[in-house]
């Protein structure tokens, strides 16, 4: 059956824009991470895009070893594209990313100008694109020039490859000097893709801290990661559960949860029920609060989806984004010392 969209996708969807640029994003938009490759049904995908995109998720966040196996989640996706969302192009935000290794040999991974240059040939081939909206540097490295780096995303923007340059997981430092290399060249930085979450706070960390960085240069940030692999939602409140992603030992390990682990999780699912939440709700609610002093908030939240029902439960986030100094002290003291960064 032929795909319409929804008439009404845009009216219950929150816009922000990124930074100082004139491109706004949803406030929470898809990433294919974990849900798009091989092993996911192709009918469940598509039911996820289809109800994502009537509820006004125009964004939609790839990497080139997104899958598995790595690419498969591009290629999934142009399917998805030629079959459904081809003549929604222009209401789209496609953003993909290269810097973790692809293929074999020198040349087939990190920040050399080869490397992302050819992977971004590589993903436009895979999705059936003439461009993409957004391409990341998706981790900084230490061996490989920085100019080198943001001259292959300045060439990539020149080319008409993509229309904007991001960068992933850059600390402040590092983005401030992307930054300024970038408007030297001409191609100015968009945005910043980090991870954050309750639990994981790095980018809160230093002076300056990184928002400082983003809000100094006039940048954005999308973050990944906001449920912490599923541990920020109500699956793992009594254990870890058969079939889960901990009991697969798939990204989220185990290992890392631990008895006071969980006490903390079950102490946050306290406040989100007081606040009429699920635990994940809360948890993207909290990435997208407004931020102390008028800093400029996070842009937008990345979620994956394995389900429809589980999108939705993730855009419920959006009814509740504020949060009293109260709750923010109680969600402070509660998550004191304890860190999830890997």
């Amino acid at each position: 059956m032929t795909y319409i969209a929804a008439a009404d996708r845009y009216e219950s969807m929150q816009y922000r824009r990124v930074g100082r640029s004139g491109l706004k994003l949803p406030a929470i938009s898809l990433g294919l991470w974990h849900n798009f490759g091989d092993d996911s049904p192709f009918e469940v995908q598509r039911d996820i895009l289809r109800r994502a995109f009537d509820l006004g998720v125009t964004h939609v966040d790839l990497a080139n070893n997104y899958g598995p196996p790595a690419g498969s989640a591009e290629t999934n996706f142009g399917r998805h594209l030629r079959d459904d969302f081809r003549p929604y192009r222009d209401e789209l935000v496609i953003s993909t990313k290269a810097g973790y290794h692809m293929w074999d040999g020198p040349y087939g991974e990190w920040g050399s100008r080869k490397y992302l240059i050819s992977s971004l040939d590589a993903s436009l081939k895979r999705m059936g694109l003439e461009y993409v909206d957004i391409f990341y540097s998706h981790r900084f490295d230490p061996e490989t020039p920085l100019e080198e780096t943001m001259g292959a995303l300045d060439f990539a923007v020149r080319s008409g490859r993509a229309l904007y340059a991001g960068i992933s997981s850059y600390s402040p430092e590092d983005t401030l000097e992307a930054a300024r290399i970038l408007k030297e060249l001409g191609t100015p930085l968009l945005i910043h893709q980090p991870r954050y979450s309750m639990l994981d706070r790095w980018t809160e960390q230093g002076a300056p801290d990184l928002y400082e960085a983003l809000d100094d240069v006039g940048a954005g940030s999308i973050v990944f990661s906001p449920l912490e692999q599923g541990l920020l939602t109500d699956r793992y409140l009594r254990g870890i559960p058969e079939g889960s992603r901990a009991a697969k030992e798939h990204f989220l390990k185990s290992s890392s949860i631990t008895e006071d682990r969980l006490a903390v999780i079950r102490d946050l699912h306290g406040i989100a029920e007081q606040r009429g939440q699920s635990l994940a709700q809360m948890a993207i609610s909290w990435t997208l609060r407004p931020r102390p002093n008028g800093a400029a908030p996070v842009t937008s939240a990345l979620v994956g989806a394995s389900s429809v029902r589980q999108l939705e439960d993730s855009l419920g986030a959006l009814a509740t984004l504020d949060f009293s100094d109260e709750e923010l002290e109680r969600i402070d003291g509660i998550v004191a010392g304890m860190s999830f960064r890997r």
